[in-house]
Formats: structure tokens, sequence, C-alpha cells
């Protein structure tokens, strides 16, 4: 076995064939003829030595170097929205490339110096992430370099990666229908026609509903946590006013609006039935368990390295599907 790190000519030699041969038949070159004998014999030598290529060398002949970079805002240190790294690095292995993930916490100067070090380093394409879809802007220095945009849009003739919420909302006032609810359907959350899931779960609920001859009863405006979702359902309940299902705009909604119900004496789903969004953790832990519509973080991640490695993708925004998690906390209306 040769000292140190193993070469081409190492294979070569105990293969019995010259350099070029072993490295045409390690690169699935066929434009030379090579004896079946001979690719067998350097395909053996290979794996006997566990010869691995130097990356290094083949970029500076070809100029590809087989790495990704990865900017984002705080998706890194985001539990949740960290799936769209796992799906990224996931794909991008079985596709022989590395990740490079850079993290900027929302601050210009530190994308700037992120961007230019992951260029330095030669990375072949970068993917751009926000932790929560929104419209962005581009840094300069990724501008003319191969780019895919993740849950996240910036105009026309970009190529982005976003979830399909307005085909989210559909799903989540179906599920009501089907069990039956056409009346007392109430939203809980901020009608906050500036945040992109927000406008586009709400535009699906209402169009959904509308379809069916129904529509929306009211909404329970809250900010998008546990605490004032509790607070806001509460006052709602002691009111006197009564519904038969809620349509949290998030799980986190979800869980401070059964703390209210249950406080109220009443039961989900036997008395109200209940459907999120996003799918966390939360979703399985409440009990009943909560019927969500999940956010596909892992699928965004994968989706965006699989367009960003086609060299015929075009530009244009391409929506992953949100699926129905059905568990335990929708019923028939009494």
């Amino acid at each position: 076995m040769p000292a140190g790190r193993v070469t081409l000519l190492d294979v070569a030699q105990r293969a019995g064939v010259s350099r070029t041969t072993a490295s045409f038949v390690l690169t699935g070159r066929r434009d030379m003829r090579i004896s079946a004998d001979a690719e067998q014999r350097v395909l053996r030598a290979a794996r006997e030595l566990d010869y691995r290529p130097n990356l290094t060398a083949r970029s500076l002949r070809t100029r590809v170097t087989q790495t990704i970079g990865l900017v984002s805002d705080t998706i890194a240190t985001d539990v949740f929205a960290g799936e769209i790294i796992r799906g990224s690095t996931a794909t991008a292995l079985t596709r022989q490339h590395l990740l490079f993930i850079g993290e900027t916490e929302g601050d210009p100067a530190t994308e700037k110096r992120l961007v230019q070090d992951m260029l330095d380093r030669g990375v072949d394409g970068f993917l751009y992430a926000a932790m929560y879809t929104r419209q962005v802007r581009i840094p300069a220095a990724l501008r003319g370099h191969p780019l895919v945009l993740v849950n996240c849009v910036a105009g026309r003739r970009t190529v982005s990666v976003i979830p399909d919420e307005l085909a989210a909302g559909r799903a989540a006032a179906s599920a009501l229908l089907s069990a039956g609810h056409h009346h007392g359907i109430y939203i809980v959350g901020e009608s906050a026609v500036h945040v992109y899931a927000a406008r586009n779960r709400r535009t699906g609920i209402d169009e959904t509903l509308t379809a069916a001859g129904t529509r929306v009863a009211g909404t329970i405006e809250s900010a998008w946590w546990p605490e004032p979702a509790y607070e806001a359902v509460r006052g709602f309940l002691t009111s006197g006013a009564r519904a038969t299902a809620f349509i949290c705009l998030n799980d986190r909604l979800a869980m401070g609006a059964y703390q209210a119900v249950t406080e109220a004496g009443l039961r989900i789903p036997e008395d109200l039935s209940v459907v999120a969004f996003d799918d966390s953790d939360l979703a399985s832990w409440l009990r009943p368990q909560l019927t969500s519509v999940a956010l596909p973080h892992f699928e965004l991640g994968r989706r965006a390295v699989e367009l960003l490695l086609d060299p015929d993708r075009k530009a244009g925004t391409h929506l992953i599907d949100m699926p129905l998690r059905s568990r335990s906390s929708i019923a028939p209306p009494l």
C-alpha cells in the first residue's frame, strides 16, 4: 500500500496501465479505446487502494469545484427552518457536491463578506435562503453567478422555490368542509396582508369557503405566538361568542387557542375543531394531536439544489406542495 495519499499514478501502476488510461477510466471518458480487461483492472485497483480523486487539482483543470454556497439570514440556527439545510445537504451529497453554509443574521456587511469568501473558494453556485417567505433584494455580489432563491422571491428573472401557501389555505378549509363545518369558522391570527404566508393562506381559505357557499365568520386578531393567542381566544369565548371551528395561521397560535378552549370548559374536537399550519413538533405534542398543513422545508432545500445543478433551469417560481397532516383535532360539528 503506498504511503500517504493514493495518487492516480499508484492506481495506474497497480493496474499495469498508463496514467492516461487510468484517468480516462476513472473519469468515465469513452473517447479512447480501452479494453474491457484494462478497465476492470483500473477499477479494481482503485477499490483496493481506496483511491479518492484530488478535487483541488481537478477544479484547477475543469474550473468546477463541486461545491455550493448557501447564504441565509437565520435558518441555520432556527430548528424548524433548519430542515432546508438538511434537504440541501442531503441532495448535494447525492450529486457529489458539498455545501458551504453561511448565516448573516440580516447584516448586509456580513452577507457581503460571506458571499465574497465563498466566491474566493470557487463555489459553483449559490442558494440564497430566508427563514420566512418574503420578497428579497439579491446581493450585488451574487449577480451573474448561478443562483436559486429558497423560501423567497426577487423578480421574474430569478429562480425561486417557495411553499404553495395558497393551496395550503385551500387544504385547511377543505378539511373543515369535509367534516361538515359550514358555519362558525373563525381564523385565529393577524390580518397581515404584507406577510406572504398570512396573505396567501387567507386567500386560499376564502376562495375555498366561497366556492362551498359559505365564508369565514370572523377573525380573532392575535400575534403569532401562544400567549397572545391564548388571551385573544379567551376574550372571544368569555364574550359569549361561539365558534364551531378555528383555523389558526400557525401551530403556535393553535397552542394558545387550545389552552383558552380547555379553560372555557370546551373540548377539542367534540365542541370545537382546530386546524393550523406549519406542522411543527407542537402539532404532535398537543392533546388531542393537531391537524396541521406542513411547511415543506426539507423539500424546499432538495428542490433548490436540483434546480441549481440543472443547466437547463429556467427563471420562474417553483411552488412546493404543503401536505395536510390529519390528526385528531377535527370532528363533525355538534
